[in-house]
């Protein structure tokens, strides 16, 4: 991913399936391009086991911010997954 922010940061999740990864990733995967602000953007990957969030933002205020809402999004859908 090519990008003109100078600050980014990878949350990694890693689960016990590829398959719980995968359900996710998916219901993640549709707040891209969504939720994002003037100062940051994310995307969302998996390989296997693992889902990646990756967060690019101008400045380290921007980047804190879209860690937390990224990270408290995959914590919601992991207790989705879990309620399931």
């Amino acid at each position: 991913m090519t990008t003109d922010r100078p600050h980014d940061a990878v949350l990694r999740f890693e689960y016990e399936s590829p398959a719980r990864a995968r359900v996710v990733t998916r219901a993640v995967s549709q707040e891209v391009g969504e939720i994002e602000g003037d100062r940051s953007t994310a995307t969302v990957d998996r390989e296997g086991s693992t889902v990646a969030v990756r967060v690019t933002a101008d400045d380290l205020v921007a980047l804190r911010a879209g860690m937390n809402t990224w990270g408290s999004l995959v914590e919601v859908a992991e207790r989705t997954v879990d309620a399931a």
